[in-house]
This record gives C-alpha cells, structure tokens and sequence, in this order.
C-alpha cells in the first residue's frame, strides 16, 4: 500500500466517523437547524465496513499472518476501549438521566445492566433476532458485527478443507442472518485487496472510476435509495421481519453502496501519487486524527447526551451544539490517548500468551 493511499484511506476513516457523530448530533433538543451533512451516518458505517474489509485483509498478507499475532491486534484493538466504555456508559447515562430524565426517555436503558453488559463484551448484541442496546451508545452494534466478520475471515485464512467449512457452519449458526446479510458488504473490502486485477487498473481508469464513484455516492444519497432499499426489503419479508432485522434492514441497498465505496477505493489507489501534494504536508495531523477515529465513533453518542444535559444551552443558537461538540472532542482526546493510544500495551500482553497458538483453536498452516 503506497504512502499517498494509505493517508487517503486514514482521511475517509476519520471523515466517516466525523459523519456518523453529526448525524447522532442531529436533534432538535441540541440544534434547532438541521445540521450540514447530517443524513450520512448510515453510509459512514458502509464505509467503514469496506474499509475495515481491506485494512483486514491487507495487514493479514503483510505481518499479521499467525493466529497469535492476528489476535492480539484484534483483541487489544477492540478491549483496549470496548472494556471502558461498555463498563463506563451506564454510569454516564445515569449521571445524565438524573440532570434530565426526560431527555434520556427512549435515548438509553439500564434495565439488565449484566446481561447487556455481557453481550456487548461478547459481541452477541445483533445475532439472530437479537438486538440488545448497549445502554445509550447505539453505534455499538456495528462493532459486534466487524467482530464476527474478523472471526469468519480467521476462519477463512487460518484453516482449510472440512475444518474451515464446519467452523463457518457453526459461526453462521451463532450470530444468524442479520450479520450475514451484510457481510458481503465488508468481504468487498477483501476482495478489492485480493483479487490482483483490481490492482492493475491504470490511472486514467482510476481516475474515471473514483470520479464516478463520487457521483454515484452522491446520487445514492441525493435520491435516499438507503430508504428505498429498507422500503423494498420490508415488502419481500414483511413488517415484523423487517423490524427484526434492525440495522441490517438496508442490506439490498447496501450492497449497491458498497460497491461504490469499494470502486472509489480502487480508483483513489490507481491515481494515489495524485494525492501525494495535498495529502502529505498533512501527513501528521491525518494520521493523528486517524488514530481516534475508533475513540471518536464508540464514545461520541453517550457523550453527547450528556454533555447535552450537563451543559443546558439554547438549540436556537450554534454556540450550544458547538460547545457540545468541543466538549465531545475533548474527552474523546483525552480517553483516546489513555486506551486506544496505548492498546500496543495489551497487544504486547495478549501475543506473550498465544504466540505458541497452542491456546487457539486452529494453528498457521506452517505448523501442521
């Protein structure tokens, strides 16, 4: 992956995430105007998810390529911060509902405290007809889901014949067809890693293939077809089913937009030297704010109804949802640099105990 690629990718990551947290920002108790490029929080998490497929694979083929080292990142990547803010958010919402209670009616729950906390730290929130809210912090569910795509792609790529085909059998049959549905969405990001054709695309095509792709998000957005899509989907399966399926309700419209997605990454990378003028001067701070992406996507929601209650300003005015959002960053800088920063820590901790692989239940082909 070239170094003007790379800065690419690291910008959309903290865009998409930025996209997401003013999308949740988007209530009239925190701003009475509608805020700018509010309506694309669910096409953030597309994004996200055809980025995270690609980054995956591609660190898969370059270091991470035991089971012990695969999961070590893993691990440490999602409890370095998963831990603090699954066991921290109840406590930051009660703190909030007893400010204002009437806010929090219908943004958060507490009932079954254990249970949900359990299920958020064992990525079982979205299986089967299963949707279990992880208190107020509702982009939660998008986690779980990557965490089981990662098992499935270490299934995959760790093991092979009737081993790897009876361990996806009994991955799929755990988590259901919720998280299925949209798999595919994240293996496009595989695909557009492996599949080497993809990777030979000139740059005159590259250039018209990330210019189209612009255009198509744009129209894709512009004509809503994220609701069509839902809309479609709830009239082959029927309401009830269609509700069961909560964030993956959007999967037929989904695909189409991961393939956008995925074809603006392939022309961005056949034409990255372009970028090279505009994207490394900024080297530093793109990679600086790439480096709480994952912060700012997981803790944003519950922050912002708390500082929401704590602060108490006026929705009329921009001062409110500004001093908001500033407050927002600010934890989020200042979490971030104490979790996410220093997951190499617990990385470090987690490959110590399974670098033998003897603690996983499948071993690198090199060792059988």
């Amino acid at each position: 992956m070239s170094r003007e690629f790379s800065l690419y990718l690291d910008a959309v990551r903290f865009l998409a995430a930025l996209m997401v947290v003013v999308y949740h920002m988007n209530m009239r108790w925190l701003s009475r105007d509608i805020l700018p490029l509010s309506d694309h929080g669910h096409a953030a998490v597309m994004v996200f998810f055809v980025l995270s497929g690609y980054v995956i694979s591609s660190i898969h083929a370059g270091r991470e390529n035991t089971p012990a080292e695969y999961w070590a990142s893993r691990l440490a990547r999602f409890y370095s911060l998963a831990l603090p803010v699954v066991l921290l958010t109840p406590l930051v919402d009660l703190a909030g509902a007893a400010i204002d209670p009437g806010l929090y009616e219908g943004m958060t729950t507490t009932g079954l405290a254990p249970v949900r906390i359990a299920s958020s730290l064992l990525w079982l929130n979205e299986v089967w007809n299963v949707s279990i809210m992880c208190f107020s912090n509702t982009p939660y569910w998008s986690l779980c889901y990557e965490m089981w795509y990662y098992i499935l792609f270490a299934v995959c790529v760790f093991t092979t014949g009737r081993k790897r085909a009876l361990l996806l059998v009994a991955g799929a049959l755990v988590i259901g067809p919720k998280i299925l549905l949209l798999a595919p969405v994240w293996a496009m990001g595989v695909a557009l890693h492996r599949w080497q054709w993809l990777g030979r695309i000139a740059p005159q095509q590259g250039a018209w293939l990330f210019a189209a792709s612009l255009l198509a998000f744009a129209l894709f957005q512009h004509y809503r077809l994220t609701d069509l899509g839902s809309g479609w989907l709830r009239s082959l399966v029927g309401p009830e089913q269609h509700h069961q399926l909560t964030f993956s309700r959007f999967a037929l419209t989904d695909y189409l937009l991961g393939l956008i997605v995925a074809a603006n990454f392939a022309g961005a990378r056949a034409i990255a030297p372009v970028f090279g003028p505009v994207l490394l001067p900024l080297q530093k701070p793109i990679r600086w704010l790439a480096g709480y992406t994952f912060s700012l996507y997981l803790m944003h929601q519950p922050l912002l109804l708390f500082y929401g209650v704590l602060i108490d300003g006026d929705p009329a005015g921009s001062l409110y949802v500004t001093e908001v959002f500033g407050a927002v960053l600010v934890t989020v800088w200042l979490a971030g640099s104490v979790t996410e920063r220093r997951r190499h820590l617990l990385r470090a901790w987690l490959l110590a105990r399974l670098q033998d692989g003897r603690t996983l239940p499948w071993r690198p082909r090199s060792a059988r």
